[in-house]
């Protein structure tokens, strides 16, 4: 078995589907506005605070894989500028996309042996359990991009 490239293929399928679940996040973001991506509900965070937030730690591991040290804190986890515009939001989508594709990239390259090695350090835990952490957190997310991306539709 190609552990590396099942992870690739799983984190894929959470951004542009084909996964079992059914959802992903291209699908979730079609046809989001920047309006619709800004607008706050009750104490939730915003469409655009968790398209940032999710891609952060994408981020953070594309460094690892790069050969960089781990530099995320969840501090600065929702720490962006915050969307003012149609080209905005579609720049900081097109990010996450793009990232994503290159962190299944950067997963396919990895020899099998790496994935139980510690992950920058050993108190993260292995790269298995960061790659496929950084893969659940997109799905708890999406969950929440689903929710809220109804609520602004039975609002609107």
């Amino acid at each position: 078995m190609n552990t590396p490239g099942q992870i690739a293929k799983h984190l894929r399928e959470a951004y542009i589907g084909g996964n079992w679940t059914g959802v992903n996040l291209k699908e979730k973001l079609d046809g989001v506005t920047w309006q619709q991506a800004t607008t706050k509900l009750y104490n939730l965070n915003t469409i655009a605070d968790l398209v940032f937030h999710v891609n952060y730690y994408v981020s953070a591991i594309i460094k690892v894989l790069e050969g960089g040290p781990l530099d995320a804190h969840d501090k600065y986890s929702y720490d962006y500028k915050h969307i003012t515009s149609k080209e905005e939001w579609q720049e900081l989508v097109n990010k996450a996309f793009a990232e994503a594709e290159q962190l299944a990239k950067l997963v396919e390259q990895l020899d099998e042996s790496k994935l139980s090695e510690d992950f920058s350090d050993k108190k993260y835990g292995s790269y298995y359990r960061n790659l496929h952490g950084v893969i659940e957190h997109t799905y708890y997310h999406l969950g929440q991009i689903s929710l809220i991306k109804k609520m602004i539709a039975q609002n609107g």
